[in-house]
């Protein structure tokens, strides 16, 4: 299992960001996937995921409405749209196959930080 996101960055407060995440090594378009996020000194984070076909996302309260999840199952791509980006979006972000526990394929993380 490989997974390796992209798209991180520096944005001021209220900006976009979109992260993206390229899955191989097993079959992408039957799983669940999902985006954790870690601030330094903080606990890890679910921010949301998506059900294998797309058609369902779900999401942390506090992104809800400012955040989209997607992806594409032909490209073998998960997405991660950020829009009205806060300062305490500020952290690592990283996709996950399936739902997060403690010994999930995790990816390496790109760098958000929201910041004026």
């Amino acid at each position: 299992v490989q997974l390796v996101e992209s798209g991180g960055g520096l944005v001021q407060p209220g900006g976009s960001l979109r992260l993206s995440c390229a899955a191989s090594g097993f079959k992408f378009n039957t799983y669940y996937m999902s985006w954790v996020r870690q601030a330094p000194g903080k606990e890890l984070e679910r921010v949301g995921g998506i059900f294998a076909d797309g058609n369902k996302a779900e999401y942390l309260d506090s992104v809800q409405g400012r955040f989209t999840i997607s992806r594409d199952n032909a490209k073998n791509m998960l997405y991660l749209q950020m829009n009205n980006l806060k300062s305490e979006d500020t952290a690592v972000y990283r996709c996950v196959k399936g739902v997060y526990y403690s010994g999930a394929d995790v990816g390496q993380g790109t760098q958000v930080t929201v910041s004026s």
